[in-house]
């Protein structure tokens, strides 16, 4: 018989570990909902000519490709062959795979936004929780199922959404307990200027994604990698200078406009950064010119959020602006922009800086012991007073030891016990013990409600 496993990259969530989960997405959702934005919800898979190619070399490697039913009917044994061999060459083939589980929300959204474009109100501010899917290498932080929170403004290409959209990264982790953290933003634009002074806007591509491997491979291999990608000593130089570009913001600014002010995208981008930099200085804004964010569609502002400096993490979320992400469906002229959270390394983090909430432990916050048939059909009606009331309790299932009782309210981290014998149904009054500190009092069944409820 073969051992119960999941796949490699997922989990199991238990009841306490989903009540945490379900505190930061509440905290989230509160947040969005704050700023004006409404829910949308997509489907599991997409068709794979909708994600392929959206997402760069790297990205486009990582999709979870679904195999066409039928493939294995004898019938279909020569095509199927045929897309294997089409599939290893590093094509695709619709003979053997024509849909995906989603890679992001952000490019599913830019489908539905293409889509519906005769029937959205403009500009339209979309928040999407749910899961995705990543054929990544599985390790700390990095799932191939994780859940994406992400917010989105399209239809506007005014820099004040990047503002706001600053302003929710703040409101959002100061809420969870991470106010140190830290919101890195850089520009396409700033990016692209570089290749544009390295030899031209065609090596952008290659230049992002050797940058964006910085953090985990240092400059030097940065370097081996561009001149790989056929760039020279003298280009490479260049980049080097860029990437060492160091001080506070303002200092960092000067820096720039100095090495790449002269081109007109770079000028532009330096000037929204400026913008950004002055009106988000009530946030941990850090302008960092090594953020590249190796996917195709970012056009402009591009943000990253980083976990406290105290937690070996990086990255809890990130996005930027796409200016033409619905021209891949063939409907042009509808800019965009937008951020994501990333739920589970957030989970990682607040667990291991013990940040949640006692509350999240339990969600039962009494048990009401079993003192007997007749104690507990009068501890029962006791019990759903207090759920009429919105206090969550539970009644143990059957007559049993006292200290079988304790047991089960300690394992699952119930606070409150109550106890109801014969005696208190006559004097009517309960016993009620506080777990967390053993203090026991007595309390009159009528007044229950507003104990539980302070």
């Amino acid at each position: 018989m073969a051992k119960p496993s999941i796949p490699q990259g997922t989990r199991d969530f238990t009841a306490s570990i989903v009540r945490k989960r379900n505190y930061i997405f509440n905290t989230i959702r509160t947040i969005f909902e704050l700023y004006g934005f409404e829910p949308l919800e997509t489907p599991a898979m997409e068709n794979l000519d909708t994600l392929m190619g959206k997402y760069g070399e790297e990205g486009d490697k990582l999709i979870f490709k679904i195999l066409n039913n039928g493939i294995n009917d004898p019938k279909n044994i020569e095509k199927s062959t045929a897309g294997f061999q089409k599939i290893l060459a590093g094509k695709s083939s619709s003979d053997l795979t024509e849909r995906a589980l989603k890679y992001d929300l952000t490019i599913p959204f830019a489908r539905h936004v293409a889509m519906n474009n005769g029937k959205l109100t403009f500009p339209y501010r979309r928040y999407q929780i749910q899961p995705v899917w990543r054929a990544d290498r599985p390790q700390k932080g990095r799932y191939r199922e994780f859940t994406q929170c992400d917010v989105d403004i399209v239809g506007s290409i005014a820099l004040l959404n990047e503002v706001e959209l600053a302003n929710i990264y703040h409101d959002v982790l100061v809420k969870l307990g991470l106010a140190r953290y830290e919101l890195k933003i850089n520009s396409r634009k700033i990016l692209t200027a570089l290749s544009v002074l390295c030899g031209g806007a065609s090596k952008l591509i290659d230049i992002t994604i050797a940058i964006d491997k910085l953090d985990k491979i240092g400059v030097e291999k940065v370097k081996e990698e561009l001149l790989q990608r056929e760039l020279n000593e003298m280009q490479v130089a260049v980049i080097e200078k860029y990437l060492v570009i160091s001080g506070n913001n303002e200092e960092k600014l000067l820096q720039i406009t100095e090495l790449i002010g002269h081109i007109e995208i770079g000028k532009s981008g330096i000037e929204e950064l400026t913008f950004l930099n002055k009106y988000c200085s009530n946030t941990n804004l850090q302008i960092d010119f090594t953020l590249a964010r190796g996917l195709n569609y970012y056009t402009g502002i591009i943000f990253e959020a980083k976990a406290p400096a105290q937690v070996t993490m990086g990255s809890i979320g990130g996005g930027g602006r796409y200016d033409d992400l619905t021209r891949l469906f063939d409907v042009p002229g509808i800019p965009g922009v937008g951020i994501s959270f990333g739920v589970d390394r957030i989970y990682d983090v607040l667990e291991e800086l013990q940040l949640f909430p006692i509350e999240t432990e339990s969600g039962t916050k009494a048990i009401f012991f079993n003192m007997g048939e007749k104690e507990s059909i009068f501890a029962f009606d006791i019990m759903q007073q207090l759920r009429s009331k919105g206090v969550s309790c539970e009644l143990y299932h059957e007559f049993a030891k006292i200290n079988k009782q304790f047991n089960y309210a300690e394992k699952k981290k119930i606070r409150y016990a109550v106890i109801i014998g014969s005696k208190e149904i006559e004097q009517k009054y309960c016993l009620v013990k506080d777990l967390t500190n053993g203090v026991q009092q007595s309390v009159v069944f009528d007044k229950l409600v507003d104990f539980f409820n302070t």
